[in-house]
């Protein structure tokens, strides 16, 4: 994101290329017909035997050979910008769903698709926890390593008495130091790795003893989800997603209402896109609060003079009417800024909470 975002303006087209690379119900493929359907429909606009064109059918060319090989093997989407004039080619494969196909051409790489990817699935460690085994994963855009604790298996016995108390409370003990390696283990990746969020799924024996254990930094990421059973139906990456999802959507009402404040005591706040622009030419944005919603944003009547020339070429696979040039190129401008600023970005899931604000806000480090 910081790298892309850094690309200075190229006088040839760059592409950028949101691609699902799931199945449809029937189990076929529609990424490789989206593709050259898009292509051949934007390459009719661009003069022949131009530099412009012959940029451009050099990254047609090796985006296409680059589907062929990969085909789906690699996570559920990838991200791909080429621009073969100014020596551009990045895939980056994501483990994250996208909802539709998208291709956009502009003179930088188009970002508001990856930086809601990114927000919306951040890189996160998830546990599945028993009180004999656990499992750490670290997940990103993939899944990027595994650590696995095993602890002495116990078991019950049926004798009764003083013998069957005595084995109970070694089993016990056996379990609670099995569940501070855990701990132990997890609080290290954690602090490491700067993670913010932690997903158990643990059994109904261990979660009590894991609640115990748990300092109160650590506790403050977790979020709980049922025994995940290794084997059993369904990815363990899917459902530990769905419940960060969950939780975000949680508190999308809390950080709008944290902005709408801001914004009307007249304080660390701005709403609006053309102040949230003015907002980010002097510096000031330290958290940019955007619709997830593009086609809600409120186009502006002049974008900054220093703002990225040309338009915004779009072509989706969506059903539904796409977001349009004016605020493609709006939304990508403003996260392009939040990138190239070092400002958090925060998007917001149901629309209706931005509308009055046309869409978008920031938080403020400083006032003038």
């Amino acid at each position: 994101m910081e790298v892309l975002a850094a690309l200075e303006p190229s006088p040839f087209p760059v592409i950028s290329l949101y691609l699902s690379l799931t199945s449809n119900q029937i189990g076929r493929e529609e990424h490789q017909q989206f593709v050259r359907k898009a292509f051949n429909e934007r390459g009719k606009g661009i003069s022949e035997e131009s530099p412009e064109r012959e940029s451009f059918d050099k990254d047609v060319t090796r985006i296409q050979e680059y589907l062929e090989k990969n085909n789906a093997a690699e996570g559920q989407a990838v991200a791909i910008f080429a621009c073969s004039g100014s020596g551009l080619f990045e895939a980056i494969p994501l483990e994250a769903p996208i909802s539709e196909h998208s291709l956009f051409i502009s003179s930088v790489p188009h970002l508001y698709p990856l930086a809601k990817l990114v927000e919306n699935y951040p890189r996160y460690a998830a546990v599945m926890l028993d009180t004999n085994r656990a499992r750490i994963f670290v997940f990103g855009t993939s899944t990027e390593h595994e650590e696995t604790i095993v602890g002495e298996k116990t078991r019950r016995t049926s004798k009764g008495g003083w013998s069957q108390a005595r084995y109970q409370r070694r089993a016990d003990n056996f379990h609670m130091h099995h569940v501070k390696e855990v701990v132990e283990t997890l609080d290290k990746i954690v602090r490491k790795e700067g993670i913010e969020h932690v997903v158990v799924a643990g059994s109904e024996v261990a979660m009590p003893i894991l609640r115990e254990q748990l300092p109160k930094h650590l506790a403050d990421k977790i979020v709980e989800i049922g025994a995940h059973e290794e084997g059993e139906s369904g990815s363990f990456v899917q459902r530990t997603m769905a419940a960060l999802r969950e939780k975000d959507a949680e508190t999308d009402i809390e950080k709008v209402q944290e902005l709408m404040d801001a914004w009307r005591s007249g304080g660390l706040g701005v709403a609006g896109p053309e102040a949230t622009l003015s907002a980010f030419q002097l510096g000031q944005v330290e958290e940019l609060i955007i619709t997830a919603s593009p086609e809600t944003l409120k186009p502006v009547q002049k974008m900054p003079e220093d703002a990225a020339p040309g338009d915004v070429q779009v072509v989706t696979s969506s059903a539904s009417a796409p977001a349009g040039e004016s605020r493609a190129k709006l939304s990508d401008e403003l996260i392009t800024r939040a990138q190239q600023t070092a400002a958090r970005i925060r998007f917001i899931e149901d629309a209706s909470l931005l509308e009055e604000v046309g869409g978008v806000g920031a938080l403020l480090r400083f006032r003038i």
